[in-house]
């Protein structure tokens, strides 16, 4: 049946037992815990929301400065800031809990005891509808990274969250590794449901005129478009490898940029640094997203999802 008589659908499952409305995605750490952007568009629209990590204990963060601005991109060494997980349940979860989207909850722990602690906090909360293993940050310097570079502690610690929760769990992986695919078969082995890539990629940036660092951290995470092409070729390997579900994000603007990573093999992507330059990008690109699959006549947005051809022949 021709796309022009049947209606598209664009539902696309991110977990094991966790299907989304569409594939477009809030990424963690740039849109709030999601509440607060339900003025600035119906949020019913996007496929879900992936809220700023919560740890277990508050943070303050990082000393500023905490962002830069670099070519094609931006630099963020925020720290986590968060109010901990307490107030984050009183105070944030309820008004998460009314948003008819899909509701992802980013934690992020110092061991595998206090993640899997955190995640059993979340079994009796309704309005929650999968959590994001944080082991990737790289402003974090008592967890973040140290889970997300060994494959035994990224197997050790989704065991662990697994065996406590109920609810779907997706592994967000680090770009700042030598093998990304056998850190995600590492996940994959412990039981996570999805997996979640990239998060930023370690950088910094000088201020020749002080010759001080401009980040009060020295060192930040590097988004924005600058990242693509790393965050699509890493997204290939771990595609590559794993079965369950990937969801992809780095350098994600445009509608195209979008379909790259579907054609690649994400199930779904994630829609982050563009916000902050343009706040409604994600209707954009979701909007950008069904066109391209009418132009193609694509009736499923899984009929896009993994179709990447062997490169021409010459």
């Amino acid at each position: 049946m021709s796309n022009s008589t049947k209606q598209l659908d664009l539902s696309t499952k991110i977990a094991k037992k966790l299907t989304l409305k569409n594939p477009v995605i809030m990424a963690s750490g740039t849109f709030g815990h999601g509440a607060e952007y339900a003025s600035l568009f119906d949020l019913s629209k996007i496929g879900g929301i992936v809220t700023k990590t919560i740890t277990y204990h508050p943070r303050a963060g990082n000393p500023p400065p905490r962002t830069a601005e670099t070519p094609s991109g931006m630099l963020n060494a925020i720290g986590l800031t968060n109010p901990g997980i307490d107030a984050f349940i009183a105070e944030k979860v309820p008004p998460l809990a009314t948003l008819n989207t899909g509701r992802i909850v980013s934690i992020a722990g110092t061991s595998d005891r206090e993640f899997a602690d955190m995640a059993a906090r979340f079994n009796d909360l309704e309005g929650i509808d999968a959590l994001e293993l944080n082991i990737s940050s790289p402003n974090m310097k008592d967890g973040g990274m140290l889970f997300g570079c060994s494959e035994r502690a990224a197997h050790n610690v989704t065991r662990a969250v697994k065996a406590v929760s109920q609810l779907p769990i997706i592994v967000k992986l680090t770009p700042n590794v030598t093998d990304i695919a056998a850190i995600a078969s590492a996940v994959e082995e412990g039981g996570a449901d999805g997996i979640a890539l990239i998060n930023t990629l370690l950088g910094m940036a000088i201020d020749i005129d002080t010759r001080r660092p401009i980040l009060g951290n020295i060192t930040g995470g590097l988004s924005g478009p600058a990242i693509k092409p790393v965050a699509l070729a890493l997204l290939w390997k771990v595609v590559e490898r794993v079965s369950i579900p990937v969801i992809g994000m780095g350098g994600i603007a445009t509608a195209r940029d979008a379909i790259e990573f579907l054609i690649i093999g994400a199930s779904a992507i994630q829609v982050g640094t563009t916000t902050f330059v343009r706040p409604l990008a994600a209707l954009e690109i979701l909007d950008g997203i069904a066109d391209y699959c009418k132009t193609h006549e694509i009736d499923c947005i899984s009929d896009l999802i993994g179709s990447m051809q062997p490169p021409a022949a010459h």
